[in-house]
């Protein structure tokens, strides 16, 4: 496993839910942590909550929104050099059928979910390939392998960003550049965003989910499944099964397709 004494890690999302709790991880191993967060009160309760236990520094920023991103990513550049650990964790989902979307939540779903990761990599990456190491990890979704009524516009970002994340990781190998990208497709996890969601399988812990991701990081992990069978799960079925066949097994048999019916998601 790595060492992060004295590594610098940046979370997207780090005011609240799984990268909260991963900025506590990586702080209880002496790594120095910046947060990036739209919520400022949040910001400064993560700050005030964890500072005991090592550096940690916040930024308030809209992640939809590209310019802050330069800005902001340029100052972190200043004040810290090339970061050693990006981790794109900021997401967002409006939860309602394709046709009650409005053109702005259409486009902050994708700005957020699906360009915000690419644009944030991008102004790091510079700094990883001049020193020839880093590590990108992406929070993507499980909603990223398989379709499901009142999630179309994040699922489609989600698979932009899996389909993005693991060329990036191949560009990498290609390149015999020293870093690395980690994936994670998660299924629901219990942090409020997903709030009335109902499923037939288990919904993830947050402690327990960011403690596999956090380990994934740690170990170099290219693609990750939570939990593990997912991936196996919907690849082999939809290999193998008629379409008809695979939305009786994933929507009457296992409920997927139901699991947004009652949905009302983190307060706002």
């Amino acid at each position: 496993m790595k060492q992060l004494q004295g590594k610098t890690v940046l979370i997207t999302g780090g005011a609240s839910g799984i990268g909260k709790i991963l900025a506590r991880l990586f702080l209880e191993k002496q790594a120095t942590v910046i947060i990036w967060d739209i919520n400022e009160v949040s910001i400064a309760e993560t700050i005030s909550k964890f500072s005991s236990l090592g550096k940690i520094i916040g930024y308030t920023i809209d992640v939809s929104n590209g310019d802050q991103i330069q800005e902001i990513a340029q100052k972190v550049i200043q004040d810290f050099g090339s970061l050693d650990y990006l981790i794109n964790n900021a997401g967002i989902i409006i939860g309602k059928y394709f046709y009650e979307h409005s053109t702005q939540d259409i486009n902050k779903t994708i700005d957020i979910n699906a360009n915000a990761p690419m644009l944030i990599t991008h102004a790091f990456l510079e700094g990883m390939l001049a020193k020839n190491s880093g590590h990108v990890c992406n929070i993507a979704s499980s909603g990223g392998l398989i379709s499901n009524p009142k999630m179309s516009v994040y699922v489609a970002s989600k698979w932009a960003l899996i389909g993005w994340s693991d060329s990036l990781r191949l560009e990498m190998k290609k390149l015999n550049k020293k870093i690395h990208v980690t994936t994670i497709m998660p299924y629901y996890i219990n942090t409020g965003m997903f709030d009335g969601v109902n499923s037939k399988i288990p919904i993830l812990k947050p402690e327990a989910a960011a403690l596999t991701i956090f380990k994934a990081i740690l170990k170099n992990k290219k693609m990750v499944t939570i939990p593990g069978y997912m991936y196996r799960f919907i690849k082999l079925g939809q290999a193998f099964m008629s379409i008809n066949f695979f939305d009786w097994f994933a929507g009457s048999f296992l409920g997927i397709y139901s699991t947004m019916e009652k949905f009302t998601g983190r307060e706002k």
